[in-house]
C-alpha cells in the first residue's frame, strides 16, 4: 500500500492554516517538516527499490542465460565422453588386429626364410646355366660347380663364428671360386674377397680364378671387382 503524498500535504497545509496558537503552528510546522522528510525517505527508498528490482531482472537473465550455456556445454561433454570411448574401443580393435598382422608377418617371414633356403641353390643354379656361355668361356662348367661350406668356429680365418660360403669348381688341377648373386653391390664384391682369401687358406690352394656372377651389378661393384682381380660375368650394370 503507497502514500498518497497530495493528500498528505494538502492535510498538513490545512492544518497549518487554521492553527489559531503559535503552538499550533509550530505543531502543524513540524508535521508538515516531518511529512516532506518521509516523503523524501520514502521517494530514495523507493528509488533503491526500483534500482535494485532492475539489477535482480537483469542478473536473473545473466543467471538463465549461464544456465542454458551450462547445460549446452554438460551436453557438449557428455557427447564428447561417447567419441572418445568410441574411440577408445576403435584403437583397441585397431591394436588387436596389428596383433594378429604382427604375428602373420612374423609368421610369414619363418615361411620366407625357409622358402628361400629350399630354393636358394636352386637359383644359384640357374642363374649360373642363364650364363654358361660366358662361364665355358672362362673355364668353367655350370654342372659341375659345387658349394663349399665352411664355420671359421675359432676365428682362425675370419671373426669367430663365421659361415664362409663360395661355389667350387675343380677342374684339371685347377680351382675356380664363384659368387652368384641376382643382384651384386659393392660390400658383396668385396665380402667375396675376403671369403676367398679365407678359402685358399682352409683348402691350402691358390685359386685360379675368383669369378662373381649377378643377373645386375652396380656400377661400383663392378670397378671394385677389376680392382681385385675379379672376373665378373652379368646380365646388366645399375648405374
Amino acid at each position: 500500500m503507497s502514500l498518497d503524498w497530495g493528500k498528505l500535504e494538502e492535510v498538513v497545509e490545512r492544518a497549518v492554516r487554521r492553527a489559531r496558537s503559535e503552538e499550533l503552528r509550530e505543531v502543524a510546522d513540524a508535521v508538515r517538516t516531518l511529512a516532506e522528510y518521509m516523503k523524501t525517505g520514502f521517494q530514495e527508498t523507493n528509488k533503491r527499490i526500483e534500482e535494485l528490482a532492475k539489477r535482480l531482472e537483469t542478473h536473473g537473465r545473466l543467471l538463465e542465460e549461464h544456465g542454458k550455456r551450462l547445460e549446452e556445454l554438460v551436453r557438449a561433454v557428455a557427447e564428447l565422453g561417447k567419441r572418445v570411448e568410441e574411440q577408445g574401443r576403435i584403437l583397441a580393435e585397431h591394436g588387436r588386429r596389428l596383433d594378429e598382422l604382427t604375428k602373420a608377418v612374423a609368421e610369414l617371414k619363418v615361411a620366407m626364410g625357409s622358402l628361400g633356403r629350399r630354393w636358394g641353390r636352386d637359383l644359384e643354379r640357374t642363374v649360373l646355366e642363364i650364363y654358361r656361355d660366358a662361364l665355358e668361356g672362362k673355364g668353367v662348367e655350370p654342372g659341375r660347380v659345387e658349394k663349399f661350406v665352411y664355420t671359421d668356429v675359432d676365428g682362425r680365418y675370419l671373426k669367430p663364428g663365421a659361415s664362409i660360403e663360395v661355389d667350387v669348381y675343380i677342374h684339371d688341377g685347377k680351382m675356380y671360386l664363384l659368387e652368384v648373386k641376382s643382384h651384386a653391390e659393392l660390400e658383396d664384391v668385396e665380402w667375396f674377397a675376403e671369403k676367398a682369401g679365407a678359402v685358399e687358406k682352409i683348402l691350402g690352394r691358390k685359386a685360379h680364378r675368383l669369378i662373381i656372377v649377378a643377373v645386375n651389378i652396380d656400377k661400383e661393384a663392378l670397378e671394385r671387382a677389376a680392382q681385385l682381380g675379379i672376373d665378373a660375368v652379368y646380365g646388366a650394370v645399375i648405374e
